[in-house]
């Protein structure tokens, strides 16, 4: 899967969590490594820190919150809230 590196820039670290099995020298050295093993897991590596941008911080918390407004909506009023969906989307 060549989308990860990708992934970076929505997170302040990276991690791989793979089961015991795994062939770990496939994963690249810097990032962080789970390994799990049925219930158990152990931290084998910790990522590097590397913090969000302060404005992506914020748009993808706003983001997180809009989608949560909308499903307690959908909760509280599903038919309400299917009418504002289809006012809002864009043909």
């Amino acid at each position: 899967d060549g989308k990860w590196p990708d992934y970076r820039d929505y997170c302040d670290r990276l991690y791989f969590a793979v089961d015991l099995d795994f062939p770990q020298e496939l994963l690249p050295e810097d990032v962080g490594l789970v390994v799990a093993d049925g219930p158990d897991a152990a931290l084998l590596r910790e990522a590097p820190s590397h913090p969000l941008a302060p404005a992506r911080r914020r748009a993808l918390l706003h983001r997180y919150a809009m989608v949560a407004a909308g499903r307690l909506a959908a909760l509280s009023d599903p038919v309400g809230h299917a009418e504002i969906r289809a006012a809002l989307k864009v043909e």
